[in-house]
């Protein structure tokens, strides 16, 4: 029998509902009923991860904890959150529930074991919190960053695609940020971020691209089906 993901989504919307579509596509399934169950919390009202890591925002821990244990309640075996930044406040998640969070860091940092040199394209909250680095740092990676510049300039694409924006120029300035890490020795690039792989594709970089959003598609369906 299926296990059932809670998803505690809508940060952004859009990239939760990439999200959903990557599980549906990671699950092998002839009917309607091999299908996995999803119970998605898509709230767009959980305070700005940015903000609160930048350090003039609200903290986010408590909505997301109440996230948590509506879904618990509703049903949900174990928890998956298609945001990279909000797992600086997972701490308020386990507390507030008994059943697990599969962190998206953790799959993603898993994803990269047959890499040595790991390039980042993060947003500025995101790598202020070092959730990449430390993880890539304890399986022994060296992790090659954008600088300050690149930071700003990816923060500003990924506002731009929660805005609706996908043309071809915001397209464009993410692959170059993605290719100014491969310039200086990525072997690997992690779309480290749920929005970024709504513009950047793996076709578009010299070396592979992992995203981890179909990272952690791939985990929550196998793990509803009982693959892992």
């Amino acid at each position: 029998m299926h296990k059932t993901a809670g998803v505690l989504g809508g940060m952004g919307p859009d990239a939760t509902v990439d999200f959903m579509a990557k599980v549906i596509a990671a699950t092998p399934a002839e009917t309607d009923q091999d299908h996995v169950r999803l119970l998605v919390d898509q709230n767009p009202g959980v305070p700005s991860r940015q903000a609160a890591l930048l350090g003039d925002g609200e903290d986010p821990g408590p909505v997301l904890a109440a996230m948590a244990v509506g879904l618990e309640q509703a049903g949900a075996d174990f928890l998956v959150m298609p945001c990279n930044t909000a797992h600086a406040f997972v701490s308020a998640i386990r507390a507030a529930v008994a059943i697990p969070l599969v962190s998206i860091i953790d799959v993603t940092v898993e994803a990269c074991r047959d890499y040595e040199t790991v390039g980042l394209v993060s947003t500025a909250g995101c790598l202020e919190a070092n959730l990449y680095q430390d993880g890539l740092a304890a399986a022994g990676k060296t992790v090659i960053l954008p600088d300050a510049d690149e930071v700003a300039e990816v923060s500003r694409l990924v506002f731009e695609i929660k805005h609706g924006n996908r043309g071809d120029e915001v397209v464009e300035r993410m692959r170059r940020a993605a290719d100014a890490l491969v310039d200086r020795g990525a072997e690997v690039i992690v779309a480290a971020c749920t929005e970024i792989p709504l513009v950047l594709t793996p076709d578009m970089l010299p070396v592979p691209l992992v995203s981890s959003t179909d990272v952690l598609a791939e985990v929550t369906a196998a793990r509803c089906t009982g693959v892992a």
